[in-house]
């Protein structure tokens, strides 16, 4: 054990150490940009140098749905208001642009601030090319932020696209009320959006004029943002959903409702949804998913409890039957597979008011963040390339079998692989392990 005394004060020294980490003194790292060693070959952080900004936009004339009441008579005019949404924008920079790469972000409390770690540069000059980068909008869940899935919106613009992350009002950790408002306006709020990104990339005085190509556009949901993505892609809400008074009440719901695909935006080519809430609550059927009309990749834990698996996402998955789409897996996962950023080191701890340890938004019993996101950064990497820049090369990486455990690791002494090898392309040797990833063609 050697000297007594020096191992008393090594123990003591680290009995300090440890204290002062749990009294919040230290500054906590909160990565967002982790890659482990482990992780799959498209999660790597692609050529480009990141540049991030913040940017406000009001769009007006909105139903102010925390103005009204199921209770009382419905007013004979519905309440308007200018609503308000602050958005995070992610975008291609000058290469070896330096400064501050802190994000400033609310945890899930709505009262503490954190310092959120990565590569993206605030207010870096965009890199300025021959041609534009396709977009990428991304909408968080009931409650979130912007920040939510920073991991991936940093990943996936440093490998050339503007990535464009939206606060949605009445839904952050700051502002969450009535759930009416998620639900009328969610959808609303995308699209809203991108036609203002479309505007800012035609207007000399923006940052992104011939910057970002929205005619070339993505959306990623998670939760309730998945819930607006498939409504986005094409599958109107339930007659059901659209009359019933515990959801949004007085018809607000109606402007959602099946039968709006020729009206589906043509800016948009592909969604993919995390753990799209909505199908387990008959928000919509076998019939108002068939109206979807553009790729989709879905992303689950097989024990979401929070939107259902089996007759949640995956009934999303199996009823989009006019479109190409896939499901990715995260074997006994919950509702966070895939999508949650790594829970901030000050969120440890319990909250009264929340009734629960802080880190249960973000954590997984089973799986850890940093993996999860590394997965999904390889895969969301794979997909948004195909559908959006027409990289033929990345088929192979989505045409694998459909159970990781079942694929055969066979590579000769020059490392090329053998007539029997299947293992998931881009995954090492032992990583494809716990996941599915499962494709059905239009028509099936």
């Amino acid at each position: 054990m050697g000297n007594h005394k020096t191992y008393g004060k090594w123990l003591k020294s680290a009995f300090v150490v440890f204290t002062v980490s749990l009294s919040g003194a230290s500054i906590a790292e909160n990565r967002i940009d982790t890659q482990r060693p482990d992780a799959p070959e498209l999660a790597a952080y692609g050529t480009h140098s990141i540049g991030v900004r913040q940017l406000e936009v009001t769009n007006p004339n909105q139903i102010e749905m925390l103005k009204l009441d199921s209770t009382e008579p419905e007013p004979a005019t519905l309440p308007r208001y200018d609503r308000p949404l602050t958005l995070e924008v992610w975008y291609p920079a000058l290469k070896s642009s330096t400064g501050n790469t802190t994000l400033k972000a609310y945890m899930r409390d709505g009262k503490t601030q954190v310092a959120l770690h990565g590569k993206a540069v605030r207010d870096a000059k965009p890199e300025m090319t021959d041609k534009a980068f396709p977009l990428v909008l991304i909408s968080h869940g009931y409650p979130g932020n912007r920040f939510l899935l920073s991991h991936l919106a940093e990943n996936i613009a440093s490998k050339g696209y503007v990535v464009v992350s939206i606060d949605h009002t009445d839904s952050t950790y700051r502002t969450k009320a009535a759930f009416s408002s998620t639900l009328v306006n969610r959808p609303v709020d995308q699209l809203f959006v991108l036609g203002q990104i479309e505007e800012m990339s035609k207007d000399k005085n923006s940052f992104l004029y011939g910057l970002v190509d929205t005619a070339d556009t993505g959306l990623i949901g998670y939760s309730m943002g998945g819930y607006g993505a498939v409504i986005n892609a094409g599958a109107g809400v339930t007659e059901q959903a659209a009359m019933s008074q515990q959801g949004a009440p007085f018809g607000t719901l109606k402007r959602h409702q099946t039968g709006i695909k020729a009206s589906t935006d043509k800016r948009l080519k592909t969604v993919i949804a995390f753990a799209p809430w909505g199908m387990n609550y008959h928000m919509f059927s076998h019939d108002t998913l068939q109206e979807i009309s553009v790729p989709m990749l879905l992303v689950a834990g097989s024990q979401d409890d929070v939107s259902g698996y089996e007759n949640g996402v995956r009934a999303i998955w199996q009823g989009a039957t006019n479109v190409n789409r896939s499901l990715l897996t995260y074997d006994n996962a919950n509702h966070n597979a895939g999508a949650v950023m790594p829970a901030p080191e000050e969120s440890y701890v319990f909250d009264k008011e929340l009734g629960f340890n802080i880190s249960e938004h973000y954590i997984d019993a089973v799986w850890d963040n940093a993996r999860m996101n590394n997965i999904a950064q390889h895969f969301v990497t794979a997909w948004l390339d195909k559908y959006l820049k027409n990289d033929v090369s990345k088929a192979a990486y989505l045409d694998i079998v459909p159970n990781a455990n079942d694929g055969v690791y066979a590579l000769d002494e020059q490392g090329n692989p053998k007539p029997e090898h299947t293992y998931w392309k881009g995954f090492p040797n032992r990583t494809a392990k716990g996941l599915r990833f499962e494709r059905l063609a239009a028509g099936e």
